[in-house]
């Protein structure tokens, strides 16, 4: 293991970087680093039950989770530099939140203003406009689209809106897409029948990716169900050279209150959600004892350098 960790302090020799922008992936050239990122959100936030609800009602559903949460899960971290991607709600809610992530030196990214299918300009715009203040304020770069789901049309959007990345596609890793002047570095999965060549978005996880013979081992549904192999597949990943993109999500870190006898409803009707209400706090730790991590902007910086 130390191995693996020693592996992160040098580069891939031969590999230029990218100089000019292209829809095409291509090798990155910074040192290989997990980069484990924490898409921030409520613990209902996988329901779609509460998506209409007024934002006082989520409000008062969420009961402080997200406020407690975050000591937690930084003191967890430690030193481990993570990115974070905020549901704009919740920095209303808790006006604090950015700046503690802030402070303790990780990067704050955008998610969405409320968690929902966000897949129309019409919509993403919005979205973007209500956020404006708070991510200025924390010079926010890096946007993930709620559950990976996204748009070609959130390209301009984002580049429009001062960001210079976006998380937001499933894709091999070490793909890597310049969508005119904004990076699209997607969440990993492991090909099992080549590479594919073209990708754009929508490009989240449904049944043409798996049947397309895609493992998307970045999500934390796939670390609830086989928390071994995900960890194995990022030990593989990382010899090549390669920066695996991974996400978690805080309830899988610091449990809700009843939890997941709170969320049994939606179990019920979709048990597929099941492996989200998992605690992850122990796979969490074996991935920051076991390898270098970097939030995904430094990365992205020192790649277009």
């Amino acid at each position: 293991m130390e191995a693996i960790r020693s592996a992160g302090n040098s580069r891939r020799a031969g590999v230029q970087p990218l100089k000019t922008p292209c829809y095409n992936p291509t090798a990155m050239t910074p040192s290989p680093r997990l980069l484990l990122t924490i898409d921030y959100e409520s613990w209902f936030a996988i329901s779609r039950r509460f998506d209409s609800l007024p934002t006082e009602k989520r409000f008062a559903l969420d009961e402080s989770y997200a406020w407690n949460a975050i000591d937690p899960i930084l003191d967890r971290l430690k030193d481990a530099k993570t990115s974070f991607y905020l549901v704009g709600e919740l920095v209303e809610w808790y006006p604090d939140l950015p700046q503690k992530i802030f402070d303790a030196g990780h990067e704050v990214g955008f998610h969405c203003q409320v968690h929902r299918p966000l897949n129309s300009v019409g919509e993403i715009e919005k979205d973007l406009k209500a956020s404006t203040a708070w991510r200025k304020k924390f010079n926010v770069r890096g946007f993930r689209a709620p559950m990976i789901n996204t748009v070609e049309g959130v390209y301009p959007l984002l580049e429009q809106n001062g960001f210079t990345y976006s998380s937001s596609l499933y894709a091999p890793t070490g793909t890597i897409l310049r969508k005119g002047n904004i990076w699209e570095l997607p969440v990993s999965t492991y090909p099992l029948f080549g590479k594919p060549v073209t990708f754009r978005a929508p490009r989240r996880m449904d049944l043409p990716l798996i049947i397309g013979g895609e493992f998307p081992y970045g999500s934390s549904l796939m670390s609830g169900l086989l928390p071994k192999i995900v960890f194995k597949l990022i030990e593989k990943e990382f010899k090549k050279g390669l920066s695996p993109v991974i996400f978690l999500h805080p309830y899988e870190i610091v449990s809700p209150s009843n939890w997941p006898a709170r969320f049994s409803q939606d179990l019920q009707s979709n048990p597929i959600l099941y492996p989200f209400t998992l605690n992850k706090s122990s796979f969490l730790n074996d991935l920051l004892r076991s390898f270098p991590i970097s939030t995904v902007e430094a990365f992205v910086r020192e790649a277009a350098q």
